[in-house]
């Protein structure tokens, strides 16, 4: 069994910076991939980055490249999502989830744990 809980969401300003942490209590496959969706207000459930946890690959969404970045720290067990340059429209709950990669993108669905989300608001 493995427990996803994730923290540092908040309100910050546009053009801020955030540091979400995903803490995982349990083992993880070096099968697995650690994914970081999100959902806006009104809107469905979106890949924004995902690391493969044999190697520390990584993915990105393309409306995240270049200010978001996935990184892992093996000794707790956990992956964090350093956001730079934030904008409104990235205000959503911000979820990490466990699982095997299927092949066909990274597709809620295909997760099997999920943490509860944290909030993160960008104001204007």
């Amino acid at each position: 069994q493995l427990v996803l809980e994730e923290s540092g969401g908040g309100l910050v300003q546009a053009g801020g910076s955030l540091r979400l942490s995903c803490a995982a209590s349990g083992r993880i496959f070096s099968t697995y991939h650690m994914v970081w969706f999100r959902q806006p207000p009104g809107r469905e459930r979106e890949f924004v980055a995902a690391m493969r946890w044999s190697d520390g690959g990584t993915s990105y969404a393309d409306f995240v490249k270049g200010r978001f970045t996935i990184s892992r720290d093996n000794a707790k067990n956990s992956a964090d999502l350093q956001m730079i340059s934030l904008k409104p429209e990235d205000t959503a709950v911000y979820y990490c989830a466990v699982g095997s990669y299927r092949g066909r993108g990274y597709v809620p669905a295909d997760y099997r744990y999920w943490g509860p989300g944290t909030q993160v608001t960008v104001s204007s």
